[in-house]
């Protein structure tokens, strides 16, 4: 079985403020550090085989407790970095409804607009699944490990829907992460039909364990 956990950076000071950070370089405050170190102390027992993170700093300071613990490195890609978003970028929600609010209703509808003249989810998705599975492309064939994807919460709904395989209209349908919360999706090569990734966490705070259910 594959496994890759996508895992949401930790609280910054602009998190705290309600300000949309999009890929201005933020770092963690006191609180985000400690989440990371909590998050980290469980996300090790899943033995994870590689740790990649976006290159923005509250990324990669969430990433290195568990590189500290599980001794592998963290692999930086800046594919995994959140939506850019422009001239909203900075702004609370509150200054955002107040200079763009038609294209803010639209946005967060699921409709596939440039937030702040930035990139569309369709191009995030884009971006953070070529990312991800050049990752797993990168592990010689591995029939069973687990990648921690490191990222941001637009980043990663954008990247888990795609490769989900999810109509873009059902996209707003996942709810937005929490700081340092992760999400898990599957794939097992056993399959009788072609493999596809299946969500088995989703903002999550504990681990994984077995479901005893009816449909496999």
């Amino acid at each position: 079985m594959m496994r890759v956990v996508w895992w949401r950076h930790g609280r910054t000071p602009w998190n705290l403020q309600g300000r949309f950070q999009g890929q201005s370089d933020i770092p963690l405050d006191e609180v985000g550090h400690q989440q990371a170190a909590r998050a980290a102390s469980y996300l090790q027992h899943l033995r994870p085989v590689l740790i990649v993170s976006s290159d923005l700093q509250r990324a990669v300071q969430t990433a290195q407790p568990l590189s500290d613990l599980t001794g592998l490195p963290v692999l930086i890609d800046q594919r995994l970095r959140e939506t850019h978003a422009g001239q909203w970028q900075g702004l609370t929600h509150h200054e955002i409804r107040e200079q763009f609010g038609d294209a803010l209703d639209q946005w967060s509808s699921g409709t596939d607009v440039r937030p702040g003249g930035g990139e569309t989810r369709r191009e995030v998705a884009q971006r953070v699944r070529t990312a991800v599975e050049d990752k797993l492309h990168g592990l010689n064939g591995l029939a069973e490990a687990t990648v921690v994807v490191v990222t941001h919460g637009g980043a990663a709904r954008a990247g888990m829907c795609s490769m989900l395989d999810l109509p873009e209209t059902a996209w707003a349908s996942l709810g937005v992460l929490a700081n340092c919360s992760w999400s898990v999706m599957t794939r097992s090569s056993t399959q009788l039909v072609a493999p596809s990734w299946r969500l088995v966490e989703y903002n999550a705070g504990s681990l994984p364990e077995p479901v005893l259910g009816d449909d496999r």
